[in-house]
This record gives C-alpha cells, structure tokens and sequence, in this order.
C-alpha cells in the first residue's frame, strides 16, 4: 500500500458504491412494481399530510347529522326503552324533516328485519315513507362463504334498481342484508354501506358499486348523489377528502329533535332543515359505530357517510397520480445520487443534497394534495436515504478500517498511547509525509551478539533477544521516541519525527541513560543463564530526510542521510570507551541538562573531519534521565 496516497475515505469513490446505489434502484423499482414492502410508507405519509390539511377545510354546512348520540340514549331510554328503539320514532322524525323540506334523508341506522313483536311499529315507519322520495336506506354486503349462498341478484334488480352488465350472469348471487322491514317501493332508495379498508386497517375510500356476477350494487352514497344530479367519479370507488375534527359536519341530537317534536309551542326553527341532506346515524360510544381514518382512529361511522356525501356533492375527492408518477420520481432522487458519485462528492454534500431534494418533494406533495392531488413520495425518499445510509455505514466501516491500519502501521515505530492520540484527532498517514527535519538519532548495538549465538541453541538466542529487544522497545516508547527498525541485535530509533518534539536531543540521550539502566535490571534477572549482555550507545542530531521507504508492497518510517550515517558510526566508535557516545550537536543541544564527559575528537568512517564526542553522566543534581 502506498501511505502517500491520498485516502479520503468518506468520498464516495469506490465502485462498489455505484452498486450499491444500481441495487437499492432496482429494489426501489421491484417494491414500486409488485413488493409494495413499502406501500404503509407512502399511505402514512399521506395521511399525515392529510390531517395537517384538514386544519383549512370546512364541511359543506347544508349535510347535517341527526345524531343517535350519548345523552340521547340516556334520554330516550327513559321514554321509549333502550336501544334499538321501536321503528315508529324514525317514521316521526322522517315526517317532521320532509315537512320541512329536507332536499334528502339519510338512513345510517339499518333497519333489515320486521318487528315481529309490534308489527305497528313499522307500519307507522311505512306510513311516513307513503309517498317519500328522498329517503334513503342502507343495506350491507356480507362476507361469501359459498357462490351459491345469498340471494339471487336477477330476482331482486328490478326492485333494487340494479344496473346489469351485458354479461350478468342471471343466476349470479350475493350475500346481502336487506330491508324487509321496509315497504318494496322504498327499495330502490338503498345503497351498502359496507366500509372501505385498506391493508393497514385505515379506510381513505368509499364504494360507489360493488359488482357481483356482473350486476353492479350502488353504494348508499354513490345512490344519494345520483337522486341528487350530483355527478359520480369514473372507477368503483373514490377516495374520501376528509375535514377537520371528529364532528365536522352540524350536529343535531336525535332526543332534541324528537323532544321538540311534542311540544305545543315549537323551540326549534320551523325550517331547520329545509334543503339539507340529513343523515341519520350514531357517535355513540355504547354503539361503537367507529371506524379508523387517516383523521382519527374513532371517527363515528356516521361522518365517514357524511363526508362521502359532502364530497359527492361538492366535486370532491383525493385523485391519485398516474402509475408512472413513482417510478419517475425515483429515477429524479437517484439521477442526482449517481452523478454526484460520478463527481466524487463526500458524505456531506450527499447529505445536503438529500435534505434538500426531501423538502422539495414534502413541499410539493403537500402542495398537490392542496389540489386534491396525492402524490407518491414516501418509497422514493425511503429508498434514497436507504441509499445514503448505506453509503454513510461504509464509509464509517471503511473509517474505522483505516482508523485501525493506521494504528496497527504508527504501533510499529510510535508507542500505541502516542498513537491511540494522534488517530483519535484525525492523524491520517497520507498527513505524515517525507521531509527534512533536524532529529536527534540513537543507534544501540548488543556487544559480543555474534559469539554468543554461535555458542547457544537458536531457540534460547531468539527468546533471550525478544526479551531484551522488548524491554528497549518500551523504554524508546517511554521517552516519546520513533522506533525506525530493528537491525538484527540493533535497535534505531530517532525523536523529533513524526510529531514535533522541541527537546529531543534531551529526551534521547535520557532514553540512552534508561536503556544502560534497563539492561542492567536484564542482566540481573537473566543471571542465572549465565549471560550477561552489554551495549554500545551512539547519539547524533541534525537533519535528515524522513518518511515511507520502500516498494508499494512493503513501506517503512524511518530516516535516512548523513546524520543517520553519523549515529551508527558513533555507536562503533563506544567499543573501549564507553557505553554512549554522543555528537558535539546532540551535546550542545541538551544544554545543562546532563553532565558529559569530553572524550575528544573521533574519526569515523566516510568522513574526513573528526568528530568530538561526549559520554553523559548520570542526571544533573535535582533531574533525572525519567524526568527528562
């Protein structure tokens, strides 16, 4: 590897990338077809739009609920018994809101089975629909068990007012409830009710016909509006744009209304409901007609059929976009992914350009939905910043890769504390480049070495040398030093690079001191082997050129130039002297620091002038070689 090379490891440079950005495309375009992992993503994303919506938009105050509420309950309960109340009380209120010209009654309350136990009561209910052509009643679609169950649909068109496909089958069948406590003529006037959900439990839509065998069943809205002129949406169903609040629409209770009913002198207006579409129906909490909606998970049954109607009424309705919307979308996200890769773009810059495409798409999907538009962005943002987490999780891995090569590589020749530092504040290894800098060099060498591994078994030599070459290491470490390499018994080891060390002279020559100690604790406990080691020291300073050496396939650190040169020289020239020898240069600059001992002027090989050299002593009175 070669440590010169730039390695900016968040940029989005590898060409594993690209395929990791093809293969979230291709899943992208897989889950938009056919998967649909993600289709809760774009439906809850919707809705969340949908209620924030919801805050500017008003019910049509001409549709009203005549609500079966709480306290009517109580009320009532007290009158005529509990629910299910006998049937002549809607015959009354029907009355009451077709004399004051209600434009169309709703019925949400079902009503299938005859009153076996009072038979009148339904007479006075068919009595009040004498004549009635504005009222309308629900009728529900059970679930199928068998094709032959139910009734069959040929037998109740006519009075049902159903259409027919001209391939109806005739002996088609659908498992209805239907209303027999009603007169026949009022059948034309149903329409199901059967609730709409999606998957994920939530209802957005609702029927305007269901289609058995070919014969086509109107919703009770889809029946309403087409009494009414209003005009139906194309397709079998439609999605419902909803409004604000769990009530949205005017509230009328049904004990209110039926109360007022009795008295002499009338409390409310003569006209209340004149032109209204009423509806019928319950927000009872005892008769849990509740429903989940992209507005509230408890919206009464009730105002979902109102806001059926309100919609149908007003030419309202949530349009979905076309099939192609979200796969164009996705290529818009990733186009710009792929050639930001292409452009070698960082983590951060990806990142930006995400948030800003993530707003943009939000902006203008709330914006559409302000249109009654829904448009699809939740997949294709899910699966963008799938993509971008994916990249990010690399490129940390690849990080925390390269954290750990460059410590394995500074371990080599910086003491590991040192490095955990330097790579903890970002130190990379393309920082550490070659230059020329004045160091201060130290070459130790194990006297006698060869003698001794001629005269020992290879295993005892090996160990006793990794033992020795060990505790030397730890003491380079100790005294912040750089170890170059290891020359066979050799250590060279030099200070002042890579980090900067502005006493180095000093801290090598202490370095010198604590090896000649640390060998003498090695001779001590090795004294049982018969060994004893003994060293030669040589120090220099001045400068030298510094940094990887090598081939791509294997670098080294290390330091090279005269100066090196000079301080393996004056570790030869100890042999008789002393154990360390240094330059006049390392001398002068460790000041007063250590007291030296002048050992006059050397000449070394390959240079015509001598050199003067110095022994140090032990530490000046109140230092230490550990202090320094």
């Amino acid at each position: 590897m070669d440590y010169h090379a730039p390695m900016r490891v968040p940029r989005l440079l590898d060409a594993s990338l690209y395929s990791i950005c093809l293969a979230v495309l291709l899943t992208a375009l897989a889950d938009l077809a056919w998967l649909h992992w993600l289709a809760p993503v774009d439906a809850g994303l919707s809705d969340a739009m949908i209620r924030l919506r919801t805050a500017s938009r008003s019910a049509d105050p001409s549709i009203v609920v005549v609500d079966i509420d709480d306290r009517s309950l109580a009320v009532m309960a007290d009158r005529v018994g509990r629910f299910p109340w006998p049937r002549s009380l809607y015959g009354e209120v029907l009355l009451e809101l077709n004399r004051q010209g209600a434009r169309a009654v709703v019925m949400d309350v079902e009503l299938y089975e005859p009153d076996r136990i009072r038979p009148e009561q339904d007479l006075v209910l068919n009595e009040a629909l004498s004549g009635s052509t504005n009222t309308f009643f629900p009728i529900r679609l059970l679930d199928r068990v068998n094709d032959q169950e139910g009734v069959r649909l040929a037998d109740f068109a006519e009075v049902l007012a159903l259409s027919a496909s001209p391939g109806a089958d005739p002996e088609g069948r659908a498992p209805m409830q239907l209303p027999f406590v009603l007169d026949p003529s009022a059948w034309s006037r149903t329409g199901l009710i059967n609730y709409v959900e999606d998957a994920d439990g939530i209802g957005r839509r609702y029927w305007l016909y269901r289609e058995v065998g070919g014969w086509r069943i109107p919703s009770l809205p889809a029946r309403v509006a087409a009494a009414l002129g209003y005009r139906l949406p194309a397709g079998d169903s439609f999605r419902l744009d909803w409004f604000r609040g769990n009530a949205p629409h005017e509230h009328v209770a049904f004990a209110d209304l039926y109360d007022d009913l009795d008295r002499v002198s009338r409390g409310r207006p003569r006209d209340e409901f004149k032109d209204k579409v009423v509806i019928i129906g319950s927000s009872s909490n005892h008769l849990r007609d509740f429903r989940a909606t992209p507005v509230g998970s408890l919206l009464p049954g009730v105002e979902i059929l109102a806001t059926a109607i309100d919609n149908l009424k007003n030419g309202e309705r949530l349009r979905e976009t076309a099939g192609s919307v979200p796969y164009l979308l996705v290529l818009v996200l990733f186009l710009p992914l792929l050639l930001a890769l292409q452009r070698r773009w960082n983590l951060v810059q990806i990142l930006v350009l995400l948030v800003t495409a993530t707003l943009a798409l939000l902006g203008c999907a709330y914006f559409a939905l302000g249109r009654s538009l829904l448009l699809p962005v939740g997949v294709p943002l899910v699966f963008a910043w799938l993509f971008f987490l994916l990249a990010a999780l690399r490129a940390y891995l690849k990080e925390q890769r390269a954290k750990e090569q460059r410590e394995m590589v500074l371990s080599r020749f910086l003491d590991p504390r040192l490095v955990k530092e330097l790579v903890a504040e970002g130190v990379k290894l393309e920082d550490i480049k070659s230059e020329t800098r004045t160091i201060t060099v130290l070459f130790s060498d194990i006297r006698g070495f060869t003698a001794l591994s001629e005269s020992r078994p290879a295993e005892e030599v090996v160990a006793l040398l990794n033992r020795y070459l060990s505790i030397q290491t730890e003491r380079v470490f100790h005294h912040g030093g750089t170890l170059d390499k290891f020359i066979g018994d050799a250590i060279m080891a030099f200070w002042n690079a890579p980090t900067d060390d502005a006493e180095h002279a000093k801290h090598a020559v202490a370095c010198a001191l604590d090896m000649v100690e640390s060998l003498a604790r090695f001779n001590a406990t090795n004294a049982e082997s018969g060994i004893a080691l003994d060293i030669g020291i040589g120090l220099h300073t001045g400068p030298a050129v510094v940094g990887f050496v090598g081939s791509q396939r294997k670098l080294e650190y290390t330091a090279i130039g005269d100066t090196v040169n000079l301080g393996s020289r004056l570790e030869g020239e100890t042999k008789g002297r002393t154990r360390i020898l240094v330059s006049g240069a390392t001398r002068e600059a460790c000041g007063d620091t250590f007291r030296f001992t002048d050992f006059g002027s050397v000449t070394v090989k390959g240079r015509q002038a001598s050199v003067q050299v110095f022994a140090p002593a032990l530490a000046a009175p109140g230092t230490s070689a550990e202090a320094a």
